[in-house]
């Protein structure tokens, strides 16, 4: 889903771009483009006819902002116009505290409520996990899994069936925690005893935050969770899962945002690593293709030490094999490629899909073919001939066909990473949005 609607908005601006006059006739066909472009990503019809007239409106009576062309008046509207559709973002705080989880069954709560121990762990704090889910079989058992991995306490007794007793005795094992989580159980519906269990569960917990977790793919009805939910417990975050699996995210983000409610994170993916700190004006950032560094040196300095990787030759663009790889392996620990990548402000240059597929397994095979090549091998791939392909893939086990591969990768990303100097041809976002400043 964001994919497709980061490339249907990016396409509706540099149309915008590449006119010579922008009058009215221009700001109409940019707003039915955005207008087609959100409602394919199941925002709500009516929230996207108040953006559109607003954009509308204030592209033609409000005057640009001095040294400001009527382009970049124009642009610079329509992303404060779309920061403002995303509502505001949640309160995550790095200090002591409960953080209670709600949610229905089925919404990925057991898995979220990991990855937001993960997070808060990476951030420096001692964290615990308390699971009381008494009616879903196995849930104690997948959440203390999960907490493993990452060697953070789960305190849980799948016997018992007081989410009461258990929230009481979890809180006071960990009373040194700085934060405790706490999960609750799902049902298939809003029932009235599992609305009054987790009013009982927040009284009992003092619960600093109480988020609430809400599947992608319910789009538009999203709201009404939202709603009710708010209404039992104080709802102060929300938290969107499965955004890579459902052309409806745009939906659920904006229902949410109808409702007031906060949204705090967005996960994207099945790994404890699939968690982003939601921010309206990164994610229309990197919708856009402008990127997000804050976002990204965020994530650089939770998971990479001085010296791993060389940010300024990976904005440069400029970089040899040796740099790639050494990147490459800093930038695995940062998360998936695809979402790294889309923290840089691209500007209107598109990686390829195949870009992404980076696996461990591709990454050892590419470390066996490097070792086999000599240090002026690897610090100037183009005097590789065919000679030298030969040579490096057998003293590596490789076929000279997974040599080229290795080779082709390199010249992509490199220039791919370029086109971060500046971006290419005449549209360019991160140029002009420069300009907005203070949005």
């Amino acid at each position: 889903m964001l994919d497709k609607l980061g490339s249907s908005l990016k396409d509706a601006l540099k149309k915008l771009a590449g006119k010579t006059v922008v009058d009215r006739t221009a700001v109409e066909e940019l707003v039915r483009d955005l207008q087609r472009a959100l409602l394919q990503a199941d925002v709500n019809v009516k929230l996207v006819m108040q953006l559109s007239q607003s954009i509308k409106t204030r592209s033609l009576e409000e005057e640009p902002l001095k040294g400001m062309s009527v382009r970049e008046h124009v642009l610079r509207i329509v992303y404060q116009e779309l920061v403002r559709l995303m509502g505001p973002s949640g309160d995550v705080k790095l200090e002591t505290q409960v953080i209670l989880m709600a949610g229905l069954q089925g919404s990925g709560k057991t898995t979220t409520t990991a990855k937001i121990a993960r997070y808060f762990q990476r951030k420096g704090l001692r964290v615990a996990v308390i699971c009381a889910d008494t009616f879903r079989p196995g849930a104690y058992e997948q959440l203390a899994t999960l907490c493993a991995q990452i060697n953070v306490p789960c305190f849980g007794d799948p016997k018992e069936k007081d989410a009461l007793k258990i929230t009481r005795e979890g809180q006071k094992a960990y009373a040194n925690s700085e934060v405790v989580i706490i999960d609750t159980q799902g049902r298939h519906a809003l029932e009235t005893d599992l609305i009054q269990e987790i009013i009982d569960i927040n009284s009992l917990s003092r619960a600093t935050h109480r988020w609430l977790v809400i599947d992608a793919a319910l789009g538009q009805q999203a709201s009404e969770q939202a709603r009710r939910f708010h209404e039992a417990i104080n709802i102060d975050g929300v938290i969107i899962t499965k955004m890579d699996g459902t052309a409806k995210g745009g939906g659920a983000l904006s229902a949410v945002a109808e409702t007031r409610s906060s949204i705090v994170f967005i996960g994207s993916g099945e790994t404890i690593e699939n968690l982003e700190r939601f921010d309206p004006d990164g994610f229309i950032s990197r919708l856009l293709g402008m990127g997000d560094l804050k976002a990204l040196v965020e994530r650089a300095e939770e998971s990479i030490s001085e010296g791993d990787i060389d940010i300024n030759a990976m904005m440069r663009g400029k970089f040899t094999l040796r740099d790639m790889y050494k990147q490459l392996e800093a930038v695995n620990r940062m998360g998936p490629l695809k979402q790294i990548m889309s923290m840089l402000p691209m500007g209107n240059v598109e990686l390829p899909g195949d870009a992404y597929d980076m696996t461990s397994a591709k990454m050892t095979k590419y470390r066996i073919i490097m070792d086999s090549m000599t240090g002026a091998e690897m610090d100037d791939p183009s005097v590789l001939s065919s000679s030298r392909i030969q040579r490096i893939a057998l003293g590596a086990g490789a076929s000279p066909d997974e040599v080229r591969e290795l080779l082709k990768y390199y010249k992509m990303m490199k220039r791919a990473l370029k086109g971060v100097r500046g971006g290419q041809g005449k549209f360019n976002m991160q140029r002009m949005m420069k300009r907005f400043g203070g949005m």
